[in-house]
């Protein structure tokens, strides 16, 4: 018997082309992300690692190829709410995911959406805001909250719909040297949980604490390897 963990990402000769441009964002991208991984995946401006994340959260239709999470195809209407609870995503900018005034009511957002039960809303909100070490800040404004502790809240709002991998876009370019130590180790600590992650980054020192790195280049995988 097969032994290794089951893919919880695959994409097969992927690409990618935005309408105005005249080369492709991604290009014949071969990739395998088991559940549990810890990917890493930099590249310069320019090199794709946004743009495979959007295509892997759904939010983009790919030119070719086909791109699976938890085996639905991701970009097809009619997978895009399990997608989108397989596949948390954070992006660079925290106010951009921030949408309620108070910090509980904020993480308690997503599952209200999912038409989850009172209590288990609670529960969920709870254990996020604990992962995240913002239990004391639960009935703070958001708005009154560091860059940092923001970055943390928006993680906790998509840590509360519990998906199977979290993926960070430069999650941690606009913070300061504490906010992005502080986010760095909340993703060390969820990795060493069995969360499945993928930090898209262009610094390499933040790209050495996953187990494993995919370097892209002009939209194509030059190297998959360890750090």
């Amino acid at each position: 018997m097969d032994s290794r963990p089951l893919p919880l990402v695959e994409a097969h000769s992927l690409s990618y082309t935005y309408p105005s441009a005249s080369s492709p964002a991604i290009s014949g991208v071969d990739l395998v992300i088991p559940r549990g991984d810890y990917v890493a995946r930099v590249g310069p401006n320019g090199s794709g690692k946004s743009s495979l994340l959007r295509l892997m959260a759904g939010l983009r239709r790919p030119s070719e190829g086909s791109i699976r999470v938890g085996g639905l195809e991701a970009s097809e209407p009619q997978n895009a709410r399990q997608v989108r609870r397989s596949l948390g995503l954070v992006f660079q900018a925290p106010l951009d995911q921030i949408v309620s005034s108070v910090v509980e009511e904020d993480v308690a957002f997503g599952p209200e959406n999912l038409g989850l039960a009172r209590e288990e809303i609670r529960l969920r909100v709870g254990r996020a805001l604990e992962d995240v070490g913002l239990s004391s800040e639960s009935t703070r404004p958001s708005l009154f909250l560091s860059a940092g502790q923001q970055q943390r809240l928006a993680i906790a709002g998509a840590l509360a719909l519990e998906p199977d991998c979290l993926a960070f876009d430069e999650a941690t370019a606009m913070l300061d040297p504490a906010g992005r130590l502080a986010v760095l180790g909340l993703m060390d600590r969820l990795s060493a949980q069995g969360l499945t992650l993928i930090h898209a980054t262009h610094d390499m020192e933040e790209a050495s604490r996953a187990r494993r790195v995919v370097v892209l280049g002009a939209g194509r995988i030059v190297y998959d390897g360890s750090p």
